[in-house]
């Protein structure tokens, strides 16, 4: 009896063990596979550290990128402020700059248009001049037009004889013809120029050359008025000795009497005034 009850109990405990011994198998591979999960798992986890800690920079980085694009973007709204204020003012300068330069071009324009005016009148009296004085030696006449004004210069041997400021007969016949001219162009106001060479004035009344030319001078203005009618608010007599000579070389061309013609000053400025009123340049 005791031996069958110490079989049982041997029974029971080899039973017993071989249980355990299954159970602790099965609790082994599922330790290793619950291991392997961890370690797998652990695996993941530290990728997805990696991965957060990537993502963390890229994002702050992301973040600093955007506050400098809004700080650039501010900047830009800024300076197109400025710019469309400094735009507005340039446009407005433009403007005033454009508005100037057509005042001076209208200006021009109608300071050419009355220079051209002048310039036909001139144009005018030397054609009528040459007219009248065309068939008379050139190089005891000469007629030009020298900045606007038109010179006749006169030789003194049709004019006057050596050393006197007596006016010939001849020189009459001269100076008929010019006042003919000018008799015709009420407008215009002249000046008689007398001229020497540079060899001093010694006989006579006179003291020199300043004398001699003034003489010279005021006997052609005597003619003009006396003998043909030439208005002697028009004319003027001036004295210019020998020190505005034409030749370094040739006396008888310095000795010489010249009527300068120009216009009126007041008449050059109604010119313009009438250029001014002309519709062509904006006049009214």
């Amino acid at each position: 009896m005791k031996k069958i009850i110490l079989g049982c109990l041997g029974a029971t405990l080899l039973l017993s063990s071989c249980v355990s011994q299954k159970k602790y198998a099965d609790l082994e591979t599922k330790q290793k596979e619950t291991q392997d999960l961890l370690n797998s798992a652990t695996v993941k986890l530290n990728g997805c550290l990696e991965e957060k800690a990537t993502s963390t920079s890229r994002l702050k980085t992301l973040e600093d990128q955007n506050a400098f694009l809004k700080a650039n973007n501010q900047d830009l709204i800024n300076n197109m402020g400025n710019l469309t204020t400094l735009t507005t003012k340039g446009a407005e300068n433009l403007e005033k700059s454009l508005e100037s330069l057509q005042e001076k071009d209208l200006t021009i324009r109608k300071l050419n248009d009355a220079i051209t005016r002048r310039d036909s009148v001139n144009l005018s009296l030397v054609q009528s001049l040459k007219g009248v004085l065309g068939n008379l030696d050139d190089e005891d006449i000469e007629i030009s037009v020298e900045k606007g004004v038109v010179f006749v210069s006169i030789s003194d041997k049709l004019l006057f004889s050596s050393g006197s400021y007596n006016v010939t007969n001849r020189a009459k016949d001269v100076l008929g013809k010019v006042a003919k001219v000018v008799n015709n162009k009420p407008d215009f106001e002249f000046m008689v120029e007398g001229h020497t060479d540079e060899v001093p004035y010694r006989s006579g009344v006179l003291l020199d050359n300043w004398d001699l030319s003034v003489k010279r001078a005021t006997a052609v203005v005597r003619i003009l008025q006396n003998d043909f009618n030439v208005d002697p608010k028009r004319m003027t007599a001036a004295g210019r000795a020998e020190f505005i000579p034409v030749s370094a070389t040739e006396k008888s061309k310095n000795r010489r009497t010249r009527i300068v013609v120009l216009p009126k000053i007041d008449q050059f400025y109604s010119m313009i005034e009438e250029g001014m009123k002309d519709p062509a340049i904006g006049g009214k």
